[in-house]
């Protein structure tokens, strides 16, 4: 008799078991789900290989992918980097300083910098990842530029090239500013 009364209470304790066990297993997916975050910039994502040799180097808005969106800092790097490449596009030093570090601003006067870009433009600009080590930023940029070949890197003597390179930052006065890439090799090839 004690086996058979103790089974009529087990199924039911089972179940509401099993039921709370479901229940709060769905409610902690709920609360602890990363909240989703779509690209900061809407639209498709530029693609310069789809793009003719006369569409080169693509539109200079800077996407980002949502990886790069969610990060916290990712609305001031997108700026400073929207920033930076518009300056190349330009050829405005007084913009391209706004968001340069004091040590990259050091190491790249006015007259050099105007020489550098003289024929330079960039676009097709994605930012694939941000990274942030502590007290700065490592941003994962690819980019299309166009340029003179005589303007070109010695390396790779073309009018159109694709980069990926990582770009680092630093927080200056409360603003992130892009810094010099220094032991950084990036990557580059022919359009």
């Amino acid at each position: 008799m004690t086996t058979t009364s103790t089974q009529r209470w087990l199924i039911p304790a089972l179940i509401v078991v099993v039921s709370l066990t479901v229940g709060g297993g769905l409610l902690a997916r709920e609360l602890y789900s990363p909240p989703t975050v779509a690209p900061i910039v809407p639209g498709v994502l530029p693609t310069s290989g789809s793009l003719t040799p006369e569409e080169q180097p693509g539109s200079d808005e800077v996407f980002m992918t949502a990886d790069a969106a969610a990060h916290p800092d990712g609305v001031d790097v997108r700026g400073a980097l929207q920033s930076y490449f518009r300056s190349i596009n330009q050829k405005n030093y007084d913009l391209w300083a706004s968001v340069a570090s004091a040590k990259r601003l050091g190491k790249k006067p006015r007259d050099s910098w105007l020489d550098d870009y003289k024929t330079t433009k960039d676009g097709s600009i994605l930012v694939y990842r941000i990274e942030a080590p502590v007290g700065s930023l490592r941003v994962l940029v690819g980019f299309t530029s166009t340029q003179a070949v005589e303007l070109a890197p010695a390396d790779l003597m073309e009018p159109c090239i694709r980069w990926r390179v990582v770009l680092p930052m630093v927080n200056e006065n409360g603003t992130w500013k892009i810094d010099e890439a220094e032991g950084s090799t990036p990557e580059k090839e022919k359009c």
